[in-house]
């Protein structure tokens, strides 16, 4: 599992809430807790696009 970059971390948003994210490391998504969403991390590549994202 490749570490997800803290500088892209910090300009990444949630496409809906357009909020900050946080790193979940052991599910290894991006969590916007603004949006109720979880985006995956595959590859070490974030995708961000909503319909990929689960609810939390």
């Amino acid at each position: 599992m490749a570490a997800l970059d803290k500088k892209l971390l910090e300009i990444l948003v949630c496409p809906i809430s357009k909020k900050p994210l946080s790193h979940n490391e052991d599910t290894n998504e991006l969590i916007c807790k603004e949006s109720g969403l979880a985006y995956p991390i595959k590859d070490g590549i974030p995708v961000m696009l909503p319909e990929e994202a689960r609810k939390i």
